[in-house]
């Protein structure tokens, strides 16, 4: 009963907010109080929520301080020299534009976290998409595809849980999977290109003109799919030496406030906005750069050294208290955005967990593989670290799941080193699963709804993690 109910829980939840019948917070929070109710442990609520919370709050702390620090440095001008640079490589041209968003993502991926990646690359590339008039769906997918490959790095989380998890050596379950993890890279770039392509059919040719364009928010679903351009129309602009004014329609969801705020992002191109501190550039940079490497050797805790970094950046480029004062409250809706995600998605984990819903869920899926694919265990693995992992977390199915699959897998002759591989692959899927809190960064930084953002990244990350499966299988890793 416990496994009808946690699947049927997942599937209601999911269907609401693709839907759009409910909020992201308000079904994360609903949704499995209601179940928790049905199975009989509405008391335990309380406990469960409690739990959630408690396990999820650094991590709502680190994104609080870590929005406000990269937010700062966006006011400070620290990231205008990548944006000019990715202006001068994409020359308006939106094919380049995607391709570029994969590649930022990969290579700021290798801090090994999440949040940072999509902040930097979202603060980075927001701007231009919404100059061009580009699907922002599509800049969410590929940076989270991109991130979710980068993400198997030893540093990185899955890879120290499933070497934690089976009592190996980091390094013997990465390295073997580097070439079928590049290609399933190559795999998100060639997609990129494509949606790239599709969105260049859709737009035109384009050109930038910094005095005089202006759009408006703009989510096309159907955008990198091949459908419709929903309400894309492009006209010349008057007095812009025809230009190329795009404009997109789309209901109000930010209750008439997104319209200011994305003002304010588009100034980030804005050479002589008032927020910018150019003689404090190069500290700006040695301080992020410290700070990412600090994180890397883990010298203190990521929601400290955020901490740490938001304070010190506001004291230094602004050390009157009213413009700290401002600076923080321009990032307010992000922080509360984001934090508030976070807790809520505790409600849902911490229910899932604490019913037993997860456990029951687990054995199930493994109770269900047929005997006759007892040696192809590391396969059966692969497969089904697609949707373990996507509907809990990295926590539950390496240190949880794994373990029984790779029982059953060591009494049909495969090796632990093959099952662990072999469990890195959903990790481009996992990346926009709603129970990951750093989806919620990527999705509130470029005002994207959740249920949009899935709908679009599900089959074509999905897609990735088979393309990396049938690469180490080829290559003998898996």
């Amino acid at each position: 009963m416990l496994t009808i109910l946690g699947f049927a829980m997942i599937a209601t939840f999911l269907a609401l907010i693709m839907t759009k019948k409910m909020s992201p917070i308000a079904a994360l929070v609903l949704i499995p109080a209601l179940f928790c109710v049905a199975v009989g442990k509405g008391a335990h609520l309380g406990d469960y929520v409690i739990d959630g919370v408690s396990s999820l709050a650094p991590t709502a702390a680190m994104l609080m301080f870590a929005i406000v620090y990269f937010g700062v440095m966006i006011d400070v001008g620290l990231f205008d020299p990548v944006v000019r640079g990715i202006l001068r490589f994409c020359k308006a041209d939106p094919m380049r534009v995607v391709v570029g968003t994969a590649v930022l993502a990969a290579i700021v991926s290798l801090d090994g976290d999440g949040s940072t990646t999509f902040m930097i690359t979202v603060s980075a590339m927001y701007p231009l998409y919404k100059r061009l008039g580009m699907s922002l769906v599509v800049m969410t997918g590929v940076a989270a595809m991109a991130n979710g490959v980068m993400n198997t790095v030893p540093w990185g989380g899955p890879t120290a849980r499933a070497a934690t998890a089976l009592k190996l050596d980091a390094a013997d379950i990465f390295v073997p999977m580097i070439p079928a993890l590049l290609v399933g890279l190559l795999g998100v770039l060639g997609l990129a290109y494509l949606l790239g392509l599709r969105e260049r059919r859709r737009l035109g040719a384009l050109r930038l003109d910094e005095e005089s364009v202006e759009t408006k928010e703009t989510v096309l679903v159907g955008a990198g799919t091949g459908a419709g351009g929903g309400g894309l129309e492009k006209r010349p602009v008057a007095g812009g030496g025809g230009a190329d004014d795009v404009d997109n329609d789309r209901d109000d969801r930010d209750g008439g406030d997104g319209g200011d705020d994305d003002g304010d992002l588009l100034k980030g191109l804005d050479p002589n906005r008032p927020t910018l501190r150019p003689r404090l550039y190069w500290f700006n940079a040695l301080l992020t750069g410290t700070l990412i490497t600090a994180m890397i050797l883990e010298l203190l805790p990521i929601p400290v050294l955020f901490l740490l970094g938001a304070a010190l950046a506001l004291s230094v480029n602004y050390p009157r208290l009213p413009d700290q004062k401002a600076r923080i409250a321009a990032h307010a809706d992000n922080v509360l955005n984001v934090s508030g995600m976070v807790f809520a998605a505790a409600v849902f984990t911490g229910v899932l967990q604490g019913t037993g819903m997860v456990d029951h869920m687990a054995g199930w899926l493994v109770d269900t593989v047929p005997e006759g694919l007892g040696p192809h265990m590391a396969l059966v693995t692969g497969v089904l670290s697609l949707p373990l992992t996507y509907f809990m977390s990295n926590d539950g199915f390496y240190f949880g799941v794994l373990p029984v699959l790779a029982e059953a897998g060591a009494a049909h002759g495969v090796t632990p080193l093959e099952m662990a591989r072999a469990s890195l692959v959903g990790q481009p899927l996992h990346m926009s699963s709603p129970l990951v809190p750093a989806v919620y960064v990527l999705v509130g930084m470029a005002r994207v709804e959740f249920g949009d953002h899935t709908r679009f990244v599900v089959k074509w990350a999905a897609l990735t993690c088979l393309l990396i499966l049938a690469a180490g299988i080829l290559f003998g890793t898996i």
